[in-house]
């Protein structure tokens, strides 16, 4: 097959030939322009205009919120209680407590008192027989009266040795005696001197082994140290008793005034002080309470408990107090510094802690924290935060926000 050749000189073509484009009609570009619009017209409605009224609606609100502000009523805090009440439990102990031994070795005679009896100072509880000290003191009196002939005798021997050296001296001169012999008389009447002296000191020392015997005598006879009760008698009649702390006779127990003794927690301890008001109160007597007051404490805290041991004393006239006893103690401590008081309903708590509201001069709401020193259950203790002169919001809310304008309720119109 053979090729063709254009000879009329136009471009070579493919064999096929394009359709001609139709232009699109005036008509449908307007339909589509305008369909377009209505479309946009439609989603800007839908869209832009509800947002638009429920911004409206929403600064409404808030200007109507604005408009309406918070009521609420205003409080000054006052001044908290100078004292606090504390009530710890307690033991009740003697004023003092000893256990009687004996000074004497013998034999016990007789008894004079017993357990819950009463005795004073210096009363006769117990007597014992003391064979061997008896003796003792016997050899030491005849022992005194040996020594004092000795005495005697030495005063008489050294009179005769002073004689003896005068007229030695007064014929030494004339030769009818020596000078060997006048030095002798000299000594002799020295040696005079001295054996007096020696049987003098004996004297001394029977006399002083004679008082110690008495006295020894005399703790045969075993009296009250002090005035109290007997709690405990722990030997019989004829019991053998040596002299020493080997065994105790009696315990003696002072109950007037009794010690009441309480742990005081770290807190308050710094207020402990001799003298604050503590009662006592027992089970035993419902309704009557015992006065006394802190006499001292320990002045330290225990590192295990963190507790402090303090002692309050209470007079006990009539017994009613007995060691041994449970106890309750209300101490009144006065406040370490000063704190003030408000309406428990004006605390408010999350998780910034704990706060109050307080208005300002311009009435703004102010979120104040605060450190609450005691919660007493209708009131609180404030002990810082506030100076006192604040206007505090009486009855806190959640609702409240710093800075937040307020109106403060007037009292006159609340009471009518």
């Amino acid at each position: 097959m053979t090729a063709r050749h254009d000879t009329t000189g136009s471009e070579p073509h493919l064999g096929f030939v394009l359709p001609e484009a139709k232009p699109i009609p005036k008509k449908r570009l307007v339909i589509a322009a305008v369909i377009l619009f209505v479309v946009l017209v439609i989603a800007f409605a839908y869209g832009y205009l509800p947002r638009r009224g429920k911004r409206a609606a929403l600064e409404a609100a808030a200007e109507s919120s604005q408009r309406a502000l918070v009521r609420v009523e205003v409080i000054s805090p006052k001044l908290g209680a100078s004292d606090r009440a504390l009530e710890l439990p307690g033991t009740i102990q003697p004023l003092q407590v000893t256990m009687l031994f004996a000074r004497a070795s013998g034999f016990v005679r007789a008894f004079h008192a017993d357990i819950g009896d009463r005795v004073k100072t210096g009363q006769l509880l117990a007597e014992i027989e003391t064979p061997e000290l008896d003796q003792e003191l016997s050899q030491a009196r005849a022992q005194l009266m040996q020594a004092r002939a000795s005495l005697a005798q030495a005063k008489a021997n050294r009179k005769l040795a002073e004689a003896n050296l005068g007229r030695a001296r007064s014929l030494e001169p004339s030769g009818v005696v020596s000078r060997a012999e006048l030095e002798q008389n000299e000594a002799q009447a020295q040696v005079g001197d001295a054996n007096v002296s020696v049987a003098d000191a004996n004297v001394a020392a029977q006399q002083a082994n004679i008082r110690r015997l008495e006295q020894l005598k005399a703790f045969s006879r075993v009296t009250a140290p002090f005035a109290g009760t007997i709690t405990q008698r722990i030997v019989e009649v004829g019991a053998l008793v040596t002299g020493g702390n080997a065994q105790p006779l009696f315990r003696l127990a002072a109950l007037d005034p009794v010690r009441v003794f309480v742990q005081v927690p770290q807190d308050v301890a710094p207020s402990v002080r001799s003298g604050v008001s503590g009662n006592v109160t027992v089970r035993e007597y419902p309704g009557k309470t015992f006065k006394g007051e802190v006499m001292r404490s320990a002045g330290a805290l225990d590192e295990a408990t963190r507790t402090m041991n303090t002692e309050i004393r209470v007079p006990n006239g009539d017994g009613a107090l007995l060691p041994g006893m449970y106890a309750e103690v209300a101490l009144t401590l006065p406040a370490s510094h000063r704190v003030l008081e408000l309406p428990a309903t004006a605390l408010m708590n999350d998780a910034r802690g704990q706060h109050v509201g307080v208005v300002d001069g311009q009435r703004k709401l102010h979120l104040v924290p605060v450190v609450i020193e005691r919660d007493n259950g209708a009131t609180v203790d404030i002990s810082s935060g506030l100076t006192g002169d604040e206007k505090v919001v009486k009855i806190g809310s959640a609702a409240f926000v710093e800075g937040m304008s307020v109106e403060v309720a007037s009292p006159q119109a609340d009471r009518h």
